[in-house]
């Protein structure tokens, strides 16, 4: 049996590959959508992908299902319950494929959504009686279990989701050998639960002693343990969601229509037009130089998901970066399904040369600068636009708390003729925080530099 899992770090998402040599057939779960790695290592594995399940609908990416059928013919499966616009096999409660050495037996695992699936995954030539290991999507994961909440506004309550995924766990999963490999699809930075592990994989025996989700309780108690603290859901999830259970392009048609050279006077005309102009380069490099009224979404931090957060999914986006970078940029936002990219800015910034007055530079300053400015009678306000739980785990004294995520609905609550001094943890959210205050013409703000990681490593002050 072949068995490999893939683990994509920026979206915090694990995919596997399972497979038979003797009948070169093989299965992919949970693909994302570039598909490359899969289909490439099908070849060199000397097998055929034949079938592609989803253990879900997923909120946090596009997967790439279609994909995989329009290049190989695979059959897709999902749970039973599924709603998919398109041609599945529905597999019940007990269903199972096998190739080879190689079973794949599905259990219904609704909770975290209502068409959950856990997959049985069994090595025949070694036990056919008791699972090698069990691909639990998003019902189990290392340290947590899938949060109930993301369908509330569609029809379904947090609550009702969360009973249902208490029957799950205690009825079809903890039932399992305490040696059962663990496999989940999401890993710690993902916004599918409020304390994933860092680990990819483990047994249900370590599971059961110290994933807090599967200690006992009754179900009263684990519905109000799951519903508490769940993190704020980026923005696009519903979007996701909904693109997952639909035919729509593949990723390939999508890059085919982002990788679009555009002059400067393009760039503006699309702008004037309503376009979002997201600058993908590094912080520094940005606040040196930029576009007037574009945001920093830097490619070497949590670019889908603050992408999705924070930008408009149905307007067209402008792509300023690195030469080079534009189709790294272009496939990461289509992983998300933002498939709305007019094209890039040809030559990157160094096509505005001539046009200084299309060119704006964002004020810095350090931690240090910051304290000792505190201190005067021209103290900037500090805008502190982390999260409001790590607001109220340590911060700077008198800071203001506005996550990232509310700024543009709550930017009456700033002083107009005062300037604002922005940080988050390290400097990622708050340079995209600064792009938006200048959008909306907010122009006294100066950006702290390493935010509050830098105040920290300063044994500057703080207060919780």
């Amino acid at each position: 049996m072949i068995f490999k899992q893939y683990y994509l770090g920026c979206l915090s998402h694990a995919s596997y590959l399972i497979g038979d040599q003797g009948t070169a057939t093989a299965a992919v779960v949970d693909p994302q959508r570039d598909i490359a790695q899969y289909l490439a290592d099908a070849r060199e594995f000397g097998v055929q992908i034949k079938y592609v399940f989803l253990t879900h609908f997923h909120a946090d990416f596009v997967a790439g299902h279609l994909d995989m059928q329009a290049q190989t013919g695979a059959e897709i499966c999902l749970g039973a319950k599924a709603d998919a616009e398109f041609p599945i096999r529905a597999m019940r409660d007990g269903d199972a494929l096998e190739f080879g050495d190689v079973r794949l037996k599905v259990l219904e695992t609704p909770g975290h959504t209502p068409e959950g699936i856990t997959i049985l995954v069994y090595d025949l030539a070694k036990d056919a009686h008791q699972p090698q290991s069990i691909l639990t999507g998003d019902t189990l994961f290392i340290g947590d279990v899938g949060r109930p909440d993301l369908l509330a506004s569609i029809g379904y309550e947090a609550e009702d989701l969360a009973k249902m995924l208490y029957h799950s766990l205690t009825e079809k999963i903890l039932p399992l050998p305490d040696d059962t490999l663990v496999y989940p699809a999401h890993g710690a930075g993902s916004a599918c639960g409020k304390a994933l592990s860092t680990d990819t994989v483990s047994t249900l025996g370590e599971q059961r002693k110290y994933n807090y989700a599967l200690q006992p309780m009754s179900e009263e108690q684990f519905v109000a343990v799951i519903t508490a603290d769940q993190p704020e859901a980026p923005k696009y999830f519903a979007h996701d969601a909904i693109m997952n259970r639909k035919p729509h392009a593949t990723l390939e048609e999508s890059l085919q229509r982002a990788l679009k050279p555009l002059t400067v006077a393009q760039v503006l005309e699309l702008q004037a037009q309503g376009a979002q102009a997201l600058d993908v380069r590094d912080t520094a490099d940005y606040e040196g130089a930029h576009l007037a009224k574009s945001i920093n979404i830097g490619l070497g931090g949590r670019f889908a998901s603050m992408t999705g957060s924070l930008l408009d999914k149905e307007t067209r986006l402008i792509v300023i970066g690195d030469p080079g970078t534009e189709e790294e940029a272009a496939l990461r936002l289509g992983r998300i399904g933002f498939d709305t990219m007019a094209g890039y800015l040809d030559g990157g910034m160094a096509a505005l040369e001539g046009h200084a007055d299309l060119v704006r530079r964002t004020d810095r300053i350090t931690p240090l600068a910051l304290h000792e400015r505190l201190a005067t009678s021209e103290a900037p306000l500090v805008l502190d636009v982390r999260t409001v739980p790590e607001h109220n785990t340590v911060r700077i004294e008198g800071s203001v708390n506005i996550p990232i995520t509310q700024l543009r609905e709550r930017l009456s609550e700033l002083p107009v003729d005062h300037t604002l001094a922005v940080q988050c943890q390290s400097g990622y959210r708050s340079a995209a925080a600064v792009g938006i205050l200048e959008q909306e013409g907010i122009t006294m703000v100066t950006h702290v530099v390493g935010g509050m990681d830098g105040w920290l490593a300063s044994r500057l002050p703080t207060v919780s």
